[in-house]
């Protein structure tokens, strides 16, 4: 009996021991319930003030790009605020800041989460309240930037003469590549000599369609623009796909004020990139993916390139790029201008 007595006595002992390790690890389990549940929920919010401070950010830089005078490139931008609360699933968020600087180009607004009943860049938790955590603050910054690029890859091997550009936005033009008699009134060579119209082809990058375009060193070689640039059918191809789908093509191409020799030997002088709104080309024999639409009533008669003719048909454009992958200078007012994503 009495050994019986003294392992009842043990096992109530050991019954208050398993309450104690139950009770701590419902401390634990809580506590990871509030890693999982709440920290997953505060990454979700950040995702959604995150997307809404890029697009309140491109927004604000995209008018700025356009027309730094607009009323919505300015730290009061009416823009912000709409976009925010699009971009997040209870609609209550709010801009915290906009910090616009004009001369360097580039804008930033910073978004933080707005709950009715709380104060400003608050949000509820709920397993974490069991551990006297009742709020987080949770906000997102953005930064874009807008310029000309001055560096970067050009998505095919085509430069222009800047006479082609200048007055000739919004007007769809033929872009003689090679032949005779090219464009004749767009000679930019030295002391006004021909170089096959003022547009020429570009050497490529090894096993590339483009190449790196860099403007601050002013210089690029040339190639005649006579045979079909090697490794572009896969573009080609592309925009043949896309303008048949009903889709504008548009590829920002370099331009050159200024060239010494000619054809292969030709020394390209770049000022800019420009924004070219495609129709036609002919870059080589009948057929994609080298000639599409280069002949009436894809595009007018006069503007046809016809053997031996070897060009591109289409509009120079007044357009904000949302190109990655260049570097920015200061807006040029003869090309296009690049919004993007900064640090």
């Amino acid at each position: 009996m009495r050994r019986l007595k003294l392992a009842s006595r043990k096992r109530d002992g050991e019954r208050g021991a398993v309450s104690v390790i139950v009770a701590t690890m419902l401390v634990v389990l809580l506590g990871f319930g509030a890693m999982a549940v709440d920290v997953a929920m505060l990454y979700s919010e950040r995702t959604q003030l995150r997307n809404g401070a890029d697009a309140a950010a491109f927004a604000i830089a995209q008018k700025c790009a356009k027309n730094p005078s607009d009323t919505d490139c300015s730290n009061t931008s009416s823009l912000a605020a709409n976009l925010a609360n699009t971009n997040a699933n209870d609609g209550l968020s709010n801009i915290k800041s906009i910090a616009l600087d004009k001369t360097n180009r580039k804008v930033t607004v910073s978004v933080a989460s707005q709950e009715a009943g709380h104060s400003a860049n608050q949000v509820s938790l709920f397993f974490a309240r069991t551990l006297g955590f009742n709020t987080a603050e949770v906000n997102a910054p953005s930064t874009v930037n807008w310029g000309s690029p001055t560096k970067g890859t050009t998505v095919f091997p085509l430069t222009i003469s800047i006479c082609q550009v200048r007055g000739q936005y919004g007007v769809m033009q033929l872009l003689r590549m090679h032949g005779t008699g090219a464009n004749p009134s767009c000679n930019y060579g030295p002391a006004g000599a021909f170089v096959e119209g003022g547009f020429g082809g570009l050497k490529q990058d090894a096993n590339s369609c483009g190449a790196l375009v860099d403007i601050t060193k002013s210089t690029a070689g040339g190639d005649t623009g006579n045979n079909p640039p090697p490794n572009c059918e896969v573009t080609l191809n592309g925009w043949a796909a896309d303008m048949t789908a009903g889709k504008d093509v548009i590829v920002l191409l370099p331009i050159f004020n200024a060239v010494t020799g000619t054809g292969t030997n030709a020394i390209y002088g770049l000022k800019t990139f420009a924004a070219f709104k495609v129709a036609g080309w002919k870059f080589g024999p009948t057929g994609l993916p080298y000639t599409f639409h280069n002949r009436s009533p894809d595009v007018p008669a006069a503007l046809e390139c016809k053997e031996p003719c070897r060009g591109i048909i289409g509009t120079f454009v007044q357009y904000v790029s949302l190109a990655s992958g260049y570097t920015l200078g200061p807006v040029d007012p003869d090309g296009v201008t690049v919004v993007a994503l900064g640090g």
